[in-house]
């Protein structure tokens, strides 16, 4: 009888047992874990503070009892592994509640004994108020100073996955939160503009962002920062990273790899061919760069478990690696990476550039669409995925999920722009934005629409010393635009070509990079050869700067939203009619009427325009006189105005004008 012994019972160490128990009915299997509990959803726990998840015991998801009943497994809690003799394949484990040591001999040892979260050497660190969050108890520990304490105001100690969840628990609990982060954003691991939308979101909800600083002491109520800053602080949540555990396998003497963690082969085996090894506590190849790295997350390491069972019991599944495919939701935006960022690809020494898109994540005319981003990152020789980003309060997971699938299976952008993904309006778009990420990454990779992302936007600037050209409405342009850039709106640019020297060095940029790349093309069909589309546009803009800044330009930040916890977003009101009916009265003064809806109509109209929404305009028609008046209707592109002039000659009114889009509008004055 195969007698198989693992140390660790949460994500890959009880997967791995249950692996074991269906490959192996006879098997021995013993489950040493030294907390309380195994398998239990750690991933949830902020989500049970934070009052999402309700029910404590959702979060258990097997108990030592219930998985022995299932699989027949002997399982040990509050059971501490302090040696293992690999001579003899034997371990010496202690009973930490009743201090008795005893001995197990195995054939296979699996170790899944994770990490630990890092502890600062803080002054303060150990303070009853301080907490880290890991296990079912800290939880209870978090949950229960809330309920006793009140606290009021907060202070997160690192902005990672675990830190920003935190951050909206304890939002939700009604406390004033403060995060502090050492790097120069949050979400060290993504680009600073997919950090910047998570940044705006915590910003609209009054969270205080403290980033390139560092806690040099905690105090009873107060937290002090490296620059003398001084934050109230009732309670504080330390959440700087994860060490993983292994002094076991250190005292050993199994080999401990470049990257930090226990050194495993591609069938999880480590330098001892009767151990193995799964989750946080070993490095693996990662594959897209190739190099080790340790990935502590939970999808890899159930699967790591699965394999690492498999293997231990004669198998040679090997494992490939991992893109370290990840996600966070901060209240209500999303966002997520795949593979490799710009920036590490290079460093990796991998040709690569980047492309960054913003569409709705399903048709803009049903209700409900919201604007997702995505970041494509490529091997501009081959065309190769490298990795990508994903930012959006709906579809963010979706278009991230395929991003990664397309990695697994070695598609270049070439490829990715001719995938058919499922389309119905309230969910998708005929071209996904994943279609048109691939398709903005073949026209830079083919110089047919050169651009620059925000994050390369400061060098390029300094190398070429460019004129600027913002090709967006006048509106849109008062309210934010790069200080010292001309607004030629891109209706009005066929009109100003003759007047653009041909030797400039040029950048254009729009409000997500589509009307820039539009632009880009009408300047190079002018002979104009030099010019390069920022990708992403004043979107990407304003996220980058919010989150790091910008060295060469100075862009004004729009004012955030103020959101709180449980308000629903208001449908957009009508609140035009009393001004409407006042213009109207006069049937000689001419009538210049907005068919646009309300939303676009407050984003900016033509002087002294009334706004009738096309879909009210029969139901309106009051509003407009008599029928021999003069009325010039427009709309955004010209398309709904014509529509509704058609309307108004069929039902007997003789002077009416398609006056065309706003910007048309705009140039006749």
């Amino acid at each position: 009888m195969e007698k198989i012994i693992i140390i660790g019972g949460v994500a890959a160490g009880a997967t791995a047992a249950a692996k074991v128990r269906r490959l192996s009915p006879n098997a021995k299997i013993i489950l040493l874990e030294a907390g309380p509990d195994i398998s239990f959803a750690n991933c949830g726990l902020p989500y049970y503070i934070g009052g999402d998840i309700k029910s404590r015991s959702k979060l258990i998801l097997q108990s030592p009892e219930s998985f022995n009943e299932q699989y027949n497994v002997e399982v040990h809690t509050q059971t501490m592994v302090t040696a293992i003799d690999r001579a003899k394949r034997q371990i010496t484990v202690l009973d930490v509640c009743s201090g008795g040591t005893q001995t197990y001999e195995y054939d296979k040892l699996i170790l899944a004994q994770g990490g630990r979260p890092v502890k600062p050497e803080i002054p303060g660190a150990d303070a009853e108020h301080v907490f880290s969050l890991w296990t079912l108890e800290d939880m209870d520990n978090i949950h229960r100073f809330i309920e006793e304490e009140e606290p009021a105001t907060a202070v997160v100690i690192g902005g990672g996955f675990i830190g920003l969840e935190m951050v909206e628990a304890l939002v939700k609990r009604g406390m004033k939160v403060h995060v502090v982060e050492m790097m120069p954003h949050v979400m060290g691991i993504m680009d600073p503009e997919i950090a910047g939308y998570i940044q705006q979101e915590m910003l609209s909800y009054g969270v205080k962002i403290h980033t390139n600083k560092g806690v040099t002491a905690i105090n009873p109520n107060t937290v002090k920062l490296n620059d003398g800053t001084v934050l109230k602080s009732d309670m504080v949540i330390i959440s700087i990273g994860v060490r993983p555990t292994l002094q076991l396998a250190k005292d050993a003497g199994l080999s401990i790899g470049e990257a930090g963690g226990l050194l495993v082969d591609e069938y999880l085996q480590t330098s001892d061919e009767n151990i193995y090894a799964a989750g946080d506590m070993v490095e693996i190849q990662h594959r897209v760069s190739g190099k080790k790295v340790r990935i502590p997350l939970a999808g890899p390491a159930n699967r790591q478990g699965r394999i690492a069972a498999e293997n231990a019991l004669g198998g040679k599944h090997p494992y490939k690696g991992a893109i370290g495919t990840s996600i966070v939701r901060v209240f209500e935006a999303v966002a997520g990476i795949t593979g490799l960022s710009l920036k590490q690809a290079r460093a990796s020494g991998l040709p690569a550039d980047a492309v960054v898109v913003h569409k709705e994540h399903h048709t803009s005319y049903y209700p409900g669409a919201e604007n997702i981003t995505i970041m494509l990152v490529y091997n501009t020789e081959t065309g190769a995925i490298l990795g990508g980003q994903t930012a959006g309060y709906k579809g963010a997971d979706r278009r991230l999920d395929v991003i990664a699938t397309a990695m697994a299976g070695g598609l270049t952008i070439h490829d990715l722009a001719d995938v058919d993904f499922s389309y119905s309006p309230p969910l998708g778009t005929a071209n996904d934005a994943i279609n048109m990420a691939a398709y903005t990454a073949e026209n830079r990779k083919s110089s047919y629409s050169p651009s620059v992302t925000v994050v390369e936007l400061d060098e390029l600037i300094k190398q070429i010393n460019p004129v600027v050209i913002d090709v967006r409405d006048m509106f849109a342009f008062d309210k934010s635009n790069i200080q010292g850039s001309y607004n030629i709106p891109l209706e009005a640019l066929p009109g100003q070509l003759h007047a653009i020297p041909k030797e400039l060095n040029i950048i254009v940029y729009d409000e997500t990079g589509k009307k820039g790349h539009q632009a880009l093309r009408m300047l190079k069909g002018a002979g104009i050869d030099k010019v390069w589309n920022i990708s992403g546009g004043h979107i990407s803009m304003q996220r980058h700067a919010v989150a790091v800044g910008f060295e060469t330009i100075q862009l004004p930040l729009l004012p955030l939203e103020e959101k709180k916890i449980g308000e629903i977003k208001e449908t957009e009101q009508e609140e035009v009619k009393t001004s409407t009916e006042k213009q109207s009265s006069d049937n000689n003064i001419p009538l210049v009427v907005d068919v646009r809806t309300p939303g676009e109509f407050h984003g900016g109209a033509y002087p002294d325009a009334i706004n009738i929404p096309l879909d009210e305009l029969q139901s309106r028609l009051d509003e407009l006189g008599s029928k021999d008046r003069e009325i010039t209707l427009y709309c955004a592109s010209g398309a709904r105005s014509a529509y509704a002039q058609r309307m108004l000659m069929q039902l007997g009114y003789s002077n009416v004008k398609n006056g065309g889009g706003l910007m048309q509008m705009m140039m006749k004055r």
